[in-house]
């Protein structure tokens, strides 16, 4: 069974709902256009290469290498500190989603909670155009069409995968996906970065924890034991 969430969490997660979810809001049409989007966005670029060598082939690797960098290195950075026109990122995810979810209290409660899991809708339409297809048109004209169409398949499905992971994180432990082997050891890495004395230091990828690993992030403590004190304000 899950553990009781905790008063003042509770207490913020009421608050927050008060306040930032309408009544018109719908957690599963929140995840249905995102997952929507992102999954029709690789089938069309997958569909558009052709034949590809060896050496377009290999451009697969090298973005979901560059996807999993630009993730951690977005989360350690302007996610977790506050930085010049980057400030709403701060505040929604270090202010807000981390104060609705700690490491004793990963869980949604209702779908309406979903909204503080899942990216803005309008993040997606923003990474596809204004991310994923400048890149791509850079090497259309530097290299070719099979790149671009697979840099813009990979890149939509990294951030597909972001999404459906991050979400799973914040379900049930005992319920559902919440119980697949690889699900409970990415929630493990994630719930470490949710106690809020490590989250400014540790654990950043939410995906795969390999630049977490190339940059010596990962906690290394035994899973139950605590970081004796919260980050400073500037650093939370």
């Amino acid at each position: 069974m899950a553990s009781a969430v905790p008063a003042s969490v509770q207490a913020f997660r009421v608050a927050f709902r008060e306040r930032e979810v309408s009544p018109r809001y719908s957690g599963w049409g929140h995840f249905a256009f995102t997952t929507s989007v992102a999954l029709a966005a690789v089938l069309l670029a997958v569909s558009r290469v052709c034949a590809p060598t060896l050496a377009e082939a290999l451009v697969v690797p090298a973005s979901f290498l560059f996807a999993n960098l630009v993730e951690y290195l977005g989360h350690r950075g302007p996610m977790h500190h506050r930085t010049r026109g980057l400030t709403l990122l701060f505040e929604r995810h270090t202010r807000q989603h981390h104060q609705f979810f700690t490491r004793d209290a990963m869980s949604f409660e209702s779908s309406r909670d979903f909204k503080m899991v899942l990216f803005p809708p309008v993040l997606v339409v923003f990474f596809l155009g204004g991310i994923a297809a400048p890149i791509a048109g850079v090497l259309f004209w530097v290299a070719t069409a099979n790149a671009a169409w697979l840099f813009v398949a990979v890149a939509m499905g990294y951030f597909l995968t972001y999404e459906w992971l991050h979400f799973a994180y914040h379900t049930e432990p005992e319920r559902g996906v919440g119980r697949l082997a690889v699900v409970r050891a990415l929630r493990r890495h994630h719930a470490m970065h949710h106690d809020k004395a490590l989250m400014g230091h540790y654990n950043f990828n939410i995906t795969f924890p390999i630049a977490d690993a190339l940059f010596g992030t990962t906690w290394r403590g035994a899973p139950e034991q605590r970081a004796p004190s919260p980050p400073a304000p500037g650093e939370d």
